[in-house]
């Protein structure tokens, strides 16, 4: 049995505001369309064959390379937090104004972090809704996450049957897109021979324990390959209390790559992508491990002294996007420069 990380989330918008979140109200029902066919294009929010947000380099008019030699398989997080009575517990594949949010939010905002580093893959998938971490009705939850997982399995192996043809690959996930990437790894890199091919893997905003996989271990450099990083952001000095917190949960300090507890400044940021994509703002977000999560002081931008939350998931990658972007690109070449 696929054993998910399934652990409960604050809200997962790209936004920083503030809102309540109603769910499905009835009992899970299947849906009419078992299967997606990921031969469509439309059913991909970011592919190499199609133009998509994915391809969008921040402040700047170039767009990403098709021609590179590495992949990357993207898995977004809930987008799908609707309010109102007798919604299903997993949207159409084919609603639009759902997928215009996806395409807005985290294809431009997350999975573009990683277009340097190669072709970005990322699917469109019947996510479950968000109120599926914390609803009593777990066996509707299980079975809204269950056919969210067979969708971003389709694509994948769509994807491997396709496109992969033994080239490199990125494994990245955000929130919901970690509950389904983290099985993803296990059934088809973890101790198989497609290992080989792995470069690495973001799990990142949720807490991913050290020992999830047999034989993928945790990251402890910059250019370590086929390991996992993960981290969950929260304010300098909060320790959630509705959550796993502890030295069994993997974090990675994404301004140094490592899991050493060392304090690190923001003067080692990058670069920060918030608001306004097209707006770097660097050295904003400093860095330190703390027993499971990674604390950050709030940066200041434009109108932060509204942001009071002590939560930063929605911003996980968002503080660290140009760290992602050149450690992603790092990765694959010294994966490329092993091989020749």
């Amino acid at each position: 049995m696929i054993r998910y990380l399934l652990l409960p989330i604050l809200i997962i918008v790209l936004q920083f505001t503030s809102c309540k979140t109603y769910g499905p109200s009835s009992s899970y029902n299947p849906p009419e369309i078992l299967e997606i066919d990921y031969s469509n294009l439309k059913h991909w929010a970011a592919h190499p064959d199609k133009r998509d947000n994915a391809d969008k380099i921040p402040n700047s008019d170039r767009t990403a390379s098709s021609n590179l030699k590495a992949d990357v398989f993207f898995v977004h997080p809930t987008i799908y937090t609707s309010k109102g009575k007798d919604l299903p517990w997993n949207p159409s594949i084919t609603d639009a104004e759902l997928n215009d949010k996806v395409d807005k939010s985290t294809i431009l905002f997350q999975a573009s972090a990683f277009n340097e580093a190669g072709r970005v893959f990322a699917p469109r998938y019947r996510q479950a809704h968000l109120v599926s971490y914390s609803t009593d009705d777990k066996p509707s939850a299980k079975k809204a996450f269950e056919l969210a997982y067979s969708d971003v399995k389709n694509a994948f192996e769509h994807y491997l049957k396709y496109y992969n043809n033994g080239r490199p690959v990125i494994i990245a996930g955000h929130s919901q897109g970690t509950t389904h990437a983290g099985p993803l790894i296990r059934e088809f890199f973890d101790n198989t021979p497609l290992q080989q091919q792995l470069v690495a893997a973001y799990l990142i905003g949720l807490p991913v324990p050290k020992d999830y996989f047999k034989t993928i271990f945790p990251c402890e450099s910059a250019t370590e390959l086929g390991c996992a990083i993960s981290w969950r952001t929260f304010k300098n000095g909060f320790v959630p209390d509705d959550r796993p917190v502890d030295d069994s949960i993997l974090v990675t300090n994404p301004l140094t790559w490592t899991t050493d507890t060392t304090y690190v400044p923001k003067t080692k940021n990058l670069g920060s992508v918030l608001r306004d994509f097209n707006k770097v703002l660097p050295q904003r977000v400093d860095a330190q491990i703390h027993k499971g999560i990674l604390w950050a002081t709030k940066p200041r931008f434009p109108w932060s002294f509204l942001f009071r939350r002590k939560n930063y998931h929605i911003a996980d990658i968002n503080f660290y996007y140009m760290n992602i972007r050149e450690n992603a690109k790092q990765r694959v070449k010294t994966y490329l420069d092993a091989k020749n």
